[in-house]
Parts: structure tokens; sequence; C-alpha cells
């Protein structure tokens, strides 16, 4: 039994909608690879992952990503830029990069990120990164020293001496913005810029358009964002167009990368929408909408992230030459840079 299956529904989007639009080369900046397994809340099987994490995705290989790929965008050639599932309710981190580690031997073209912890010292960050063959490293907000996930700056989880290897290293950083506000959140801002500034050599992917699956943040943050040195973005997840165009219009198309948050995000049937100052993910079980006067079936997240990509490049006037540079180039030649350093 495949591990997904198209509806009439997700056939018609992707031959009347995205199949002229996708190129056929693709580089995907944001995608994980991992097992159930590294996931050590004793409780998961009642826990907030347990709902997405169906029995097929539990052991997310490189295969698993070919397997999606070649099933909701047949007949591209996919590299990827990996790492581990940041599990916030107990995670196991050896096994985890381990993992990932082995699964990318034989996909040299793709590269691979470490699951870091705040409590991990420079030395065993950097020693870990030549043992491995990581290209960088992947903090996340949920691991912050203050035990507020929400609220924390990005030094709570990824303290400087981690930067600094980062930097030494010539490593990417794939940095999950934290605050309510995101992107638009002035320490957010002042932070970024302080250490873009002090740690030159170590490259920033801001994930998600930067945490901004809505145009205000982008457009608050205007120049500053624009400005910033050695920062990059990745679409991963973002349906809402307008997002999408405010990040090319304020940071150019160079900055921008295409990312599916797969396995498993881009792979379930559902939508990140944005209102008012919030943002949330609207699935198949966890509306109450009345949908008698139309069709109400979902499509996959992917989709609706490459429908916004789509509005957004016709917004904003991208050539192809660029899109095929969001979709690989602007990742290749990042990779290449890191690889470089």
């Amino acid at each position: 039994m495949p591990v997904l299956e198209l509806t009439d529904l997700d056939r018609r989007i992707w031959e009347d909608e995205l199949d002229e639009f996708v190129p056929q080369r693709i580089f995907d900046a944001h995608t994980h690879v991992w097992r159930w397994a590294f996931n050590t809340d004793p409780e998961k099987n009642s826990g907030p992952y347990r709902s997405f994490v169906r029995p097929e995705f539990e052991n997310a290989s490189y295969a698993l990503l070919d397997e999606c790929d070649a099933l909701l965008m047949p007949g591209r050639s996919v590299e990827r830029l990996s790492f581990p599932f940041p599990f916030n309710t107990g995670c196991d981190f050896k096994a985890s990069n381990e993992f990932i580690s082995n699964e990318f031997k034989d996909h040299p073209d793709s590269a691979t990120l470490m699951l870091v912890h705040p409590d991990m010292t420079a030395d065993f960050v950097e020693d870990t990164v030549r043992r491995d063959g990581f290209l960088g490293l992947k903090p996340y907000r949920f691991y912050s020293s203050t035990g507020d996930a929400v609220n924390c700056r990005i030094t709570d989880f990824l303290p400087e001496h981690q930067i600094a290897v980062a930097d030494r290293l010539g490593l990417l950083i794939m940095m999950h913005i934290s605050k309510p506000n995101g992107i638009a959140d002035s320490q957010n801002l002042d932070d970024l810029e302080r250490l873009t500034g002090k740690y030159p050599n170590a490259k920033w992917i801001l994930a998600h358009c930067a945490r901004a699956y809505s145009n205000w943040p982008i457009e608050r943050a205007g120049n500053r964002l624009r400005d910033m040195p050695n920062t990059w973005f990745d679409t991963s997840s973002v349906c809402e167009s307008d997002a999408i165009a405010a990040l090319i219009r304020c940071v150019g198309i160079d900055r921008v990368m295409y990312g599916s948050d797969d396995v498993p995000v881009g792979i379930l049937r559902g939508k990140y929408i944005a209102f008012g100052y919030g943002w949330a993910y609207l699935s198949e079980t966890n509306h109450s909408v009345n949908l008698s006067h139309c069709d109400g079936r979902m499509t996959f997240t992917r989709y609706e992230q490459l429908r916004a990509m789509k509005r957004a490049s016709e917004a904003v006037g991208l050539s192809q030459s660029d899109v095929e540079a969001m979709f690989s180039g602007n990742a290749e030649k990042l990779i290449a840079l890191a690889r470089g350093a």
C-alpha cells in the first residue's frame, strides 16, 4: 500500500495549476529525516505528535522522502537539505543525528544539519559536525534554556558558543524564530543584526519565511531584514501568497528557497491560514466549518504552499529563471558556499 494516495482533487490541482509551474530540478531546503523511536516521551502515543505521525511515517527515511516527492511532484529530480525532527517532549539527539548522517552517505549532492541543544559544548558540536559531515546546525525554540518556547530570544536556544562554531567552520544555521510577532519583533531583529555582524561566516536560513505566515511581519521588518548580512529564507509551510510576495519584494529572489517541511507536514491534508495578527493550521479534523456548499475536501499542505508560491511569483513578476533559482539554484549556491568554507 502506498504511503500516500492521490484523490481526483489532488490530481486536478497538480495538473491544472502546478505541473507547468514547478521546475524539473528541485533542491528542497527544508526536510526532516527521523524515526518515531527518537521521540522519548513515555506518553508519546497519546501526545500531540501522534495525530499526524501515522504508522506509515514512523520511519521518515531518505527513501520515504523520495517516495513522497515522486508521487506529489512526478518527474522531478530532487536533492535536499535535511535535519532531524525536533521532538519537544523528549528527543534522543544522539540517535537522531546518527540516523540522518547514515541516511545521507549515498547522497553527496544533498546535505544534513545537526540537531543541537543549548547544553551541548562547543567542542562536542564541532567534533560531531566534523565526524558526521554535517553542514550546519538546527537549534529549536522548544529547547530554550528559559523554558519558554514562545518568548525566548535566539541565544536562549542557540548559545553564542555554538554560533561561534558555525562561524569558524562556515556552517549553516536553520533558525525557527520565536516570539508571537516573529521577525517583526524588534528584539529578534536586534539580536539577528548583532549576531550576523559578529559572526560573518555563519549562514542563517530563517525558516518559514522567517516564521512569517502573513505579509505584515515581513513588511514591518522592512529594510532591517533586507540589509541583514548572511541571511536566507525558505518558504516551507507558508500558504499565504502575500507573505511570500512580501518576502521576495523585501529581500530579493536570490535569498528565497523552496522547502517542503516534509516529512510529515507538507504531506498532511490542510493549510496554514492567517487572520488578524495570528495564524494557525487548518486540517480535516480541527474545524467545524460548514462545507456543504462546495467540494470541502482538503489537499496537501505542500500543494497549498506551491499554489501560494505560484501566485506570489505572478504578483511580483518573476521570470522563469527566477522561479528556477527559487526552487533549486539559490539553495545549490548556498550549499556550495558552505562547503567551500
